[in-house]
């Protein structure tokens, strides 16, 4: 899956939108002057963009592989750091109470980086009945999850994903639980990350499915006559920080930070120099004061 360009970038043809601008502009200029001055117009403006793209330190055609393979190991102040260096200074953080549901501090299974896929739940506005007899209730849920409300992203779903989840004002609702985070993390998701509320998170914890909420926004009651799905893949804010389909996603113990796809290559190249010296740093000392070499500094 290539990167979606960014907003700026259009007038680069990086978009269809970018490319039917571009036609008009080549037409324009072929049918007011000779072809000469025409050819030399065009050249002159495919290098301003491509200096433009360069300069700006965006790359907007990464592959997914490649952003996975940078972004693998890193730490969220790594990342953050690096942000700091190209700019972004305070862009993608999370709010601090989003947080890991569960810490492994011997593999750090609870860490993850991945491409975000948004999701957007909203309170319902359907007619439920209330009360709902006990010999229609299966039905009626069933009905729910399957035709009313169903998830349509799970579709989308490849290995290096990171499901986020808006489900802000949902109330007390498990819009995740321990059998629908394990069928996602089953078709290759990292982790799972959400305002909303979580259910069955004794068996999450015990499944080792790598989830970060509001510890005090936990969902007791189903989603059938109390939410329903708004939106996939599109903008969302999660935790105060703007989520795109595609972003970069990278979590610890410290919290999540969101990388703007554009920005990610020289991000994670920064960030990895930074961990690298961090990790002798401290081998050092390690050494000095005889303590047995973890796997946070070694090579």
């Amino acid at each position: 899956m290539r990167a979606r360009c960014s907003r700026n970038a259009l007038k680069a043809g990086c978009s269809k939108e970018g490319l039917v601008l571009s036609i008009i502009f080549i037409y324009r200029l072929s049918v007011r002057t000779t072809l000469k001055q025409s050819l030399m117009s065009m050249l002159a403006w495919i290098f301003g963009i491509s200096f433009w793209i360069f300069a700006s330190g965006k790359d907007t055609m990464v592959s997914d592989s490649t952003l996975l393979a940078l972004c693998e190991g890193l730490r969220v102040a790594d990342v953050v750091d690096a942000m700091d260096m190209v700019g972004l200074r305070n862009v993608g953080l999370m709010d601090p109470r989003i947080q890991p549901l569960w810490r492994d501090l011997e593999d750090f299974r609870h860490h993850f980086c991945g491409l975000a896929l948004t999701v957007r739940y909203v309170p319902t506005n359907k007619v439920v009945p209330n009360p709902i007899p006990e010999t229609e209730f299966e039905a009626w849920s069933s009905r729910w999850y399957n035709e009313l409300s169903p998830e349509p992203f799970v579709d989308l779903i490849r290995p290096g994903t990171v499901i986020v989840i808006d489900a802000s004002g949902n109330g007390d609702t498990g819009s995740i639980g321990s059998y629908n985070s394990l069928v996602w993390y089953a078709r290759g998701a990292r982790g799972i990350v959400t305002t909303g509320s979580v259910r069955d998170t004794d068996e999450i914890i015990k499944q080792r499915i790598p989830l970060y909420l509001d510890p005090l926004q936990r969902g007791r009651g189903i989603r059938p006559g109390r939410n329903e799905i708004e939106s996939v893949n599109r903008p969302i804010e999660i935790g105060g920080a703007l989520v795109r389909p595609g972003d970069v996603i990278v979590a610890d113990g410290d919290g999540v930070v969101v990388v703007p796809r554009e920005y990610a290559v020289r991000v994670f190249q920064l960030a990895r120099r930074i961990l690298e010296a961090d990790k002798q740093g401290r081998r050092q000392l390690y050494q000095q004061l005889g303590l047995p070499l973890d796997k946070t500094v070694q090579e």
